[in-house]
């Protein structure tokens, strides 16, 4: 009966190690992937959230400095006539 309760415990003991080193493998594949996809990003010309949103206010500030001189241009215009 002891040698049965003692190859249960090892067995026992035995997948609880598997479990931790499965565990430590998804960790090390998670982190290993991470880093592959932030290398991957970073040697692409993506930009960020922020530097999107100022370029857009840029052209925006720029449109309505257009349409503003094309009225004054258009008023002038329409005075020379």
């Amino acid at each position: 009966m002891q040698t049965k309760g003692k190859f249960f415990d090892d067995v026992s003991q035995l997948m609880t190690n598997a479990m931790g080193v499965a565990q430590g493998a998804r960790q090390e594949m998670e982190t290993a992937f991470a880093s592959m996809i932030d290398r991957w990003m970073a040697d692409r010309d993506f930009v960020t959230r922020e530097e999107f949103d100022a370029v857009r206010a840029m052209a925006q500030k720029a449109r309505e400095e257009n349409e503003a001189l094309k009225a004054r241009l258009d008023a002038l215009e329409k005075g020379a006539e």
